[in-house]
Parts: structure tokens; C-alpha cells; sequence
């Protein structure tokens, strides 16, 4: 999941960019999505942005958190038929694009952000093939 978020941010020029991620379950992404959202059920990904509202900095290096639930991840990459770190992949996909300001409200957005979303699964992939090695970064222990 690193190595998949270090490839998106570098794809999204944002190689210097801050990012917390949390794998949760079920019940916790409930909790917080009922405290957070007021929707009294689990999800599987909830984007936590660090640069909206009148007082956040577009120049902060700190984007935000993306939490991902390992058991909605699960229960969807069955119904998918496709393995766990690629639905987990595309949910840090999605969330991260929601803490850059993309949403889905409507058809010409869910496009645009299905579009983005594949781009930066795309980017991740390239991963297995040649992981990055160097400097370590601050946002998720080693």
C-alpha cells in the first residue's frame, strides 16, 4: 500500500505530498462514518482532506487521511473477482483523488473520476515491477 500511494503521488506530481492511511474494519469505518458523514453504516473508503475550509493552505504538503476498510475491501474484490490489494489499490486511488477536491455527484463526474482513479491504479502497478528504493517517508511507519 506504500509503494502504491509513493507511485499516485509521484503520478499526480505530488512527490513530496503527506498522507496518512489507515486499514481498518468494519466497525471502526462505521464509527466514523456515522461521526463524520451522519451515515449510520460501514463504507469502504473515507477521505479525511487537510486542504479544504476557509483556513487550509493549497501549498501544505499534508494532504489528508485515506481509510480503507480490509473487510468491505474483502467482501468487494470477491463480488469482483479480483484480488484484495487491487480493490484496496483502487480504494487508496479513490480516496486519494476525493483529498485532492474530485467528487462523484453526477455522471460527467463520476467519469472524470473513474478516468483519474484508472490512471493512478495504472501508475501503482508499476510498482511490482520496479519498486522505488531511498529515502524513507514520514507518513507511514516502516
Amino acid at each position: 500500500v506504500r509503494a502504491d500511494a509513493e507511485r499516485m503521488l509521484a503520478a499526480l506530481a505530488l512527490p513530496r505530498a503527506e498522507l496518512s492511511v489507515l486499514l481498518t474494519d468494519d466497525a471502526t469505518i462505521h464509527v466514523l462514518n456515522r461521526e463524520h458523514r451522519h451515515k449510520d453504516k460501514p463504507t469502504d473508503v473515507l477521505a479525511f482532506a487537510m486542504r479544504e475550509g476557509p483556513h487550509a493552505r493549497r501549498d501544505d504538503p499534508l494532504l489528508g487521511d485515506v481509510v480503507i476498510s480490509l473487510d468491505t475491501a474483502a467482501r468487494q474484490a470477491r463480488e469482483r473477482r479480483r484480488a484484495l490489494h487491487d480493490e484496496v489499490r483502487m480504494l487508496l486511488a479513490h480516496g486519494l483523488l476525493h483529498l485532492l477536491g474530485l467528487d462523484h455527484r453526477n455522471r460527467a463526474e463520476e467519469r472524470r473520476m473513474t478516468a483519474r482513479t484508472d490512471l493512478l491504479i495504472a501508475a501503482a502497478a508499476a510498482v511490482n515491477k520496479a519498486r522505488p528504493r531511498g529515502r524513507r517517508h514520514g507518513w507511514l511507519p516502516r
